[in-house]
């Protein structure tokens, strides 16, 4: 086993702001992550945005930034979703 990863489009449906990034393929997440230095690129001030409170993998609760709406591309298909402001690199649930 390995890790999965898949190449996507994120797109801010407000500015049309879009970029193409890496992101972590997780079965077992339940929200679509990306790190601050992502949700800035895109437009977003996550200052200014509203927060989740979360429980992560290790059982630490943590309050995050929600931003959105967002556009994920994925090949032919996309979704849209909000996406927490959490770690280091996307991570697609």
């Amino acid at each position: 086993m390995g890790l999965t990863y898949a190449d996507v489009e994120i797109e801010n449906l407000f500015t049309r702001r879009a970029m193409a990034t890496r992101a972590l393929v997780d079965s077992g997440s339940v929200f679509f992550t990306v790190p601050e230095h992502v949700a800035v690129q895109l437009g977003f001030d996550v200052t200014e945005v509203s927060t989740r409170e979360v429980v992560l993998a290790n059982g630490h609760r943590i309050v995050a930034p929600m931003i959105g709406p967002l556009r994920v591309k994925f090949g032919d298909r996309y979704c849209d979703l909000s996406a927490l402001v959490l770690g280091d690199k996307p991570l697609l649930g």
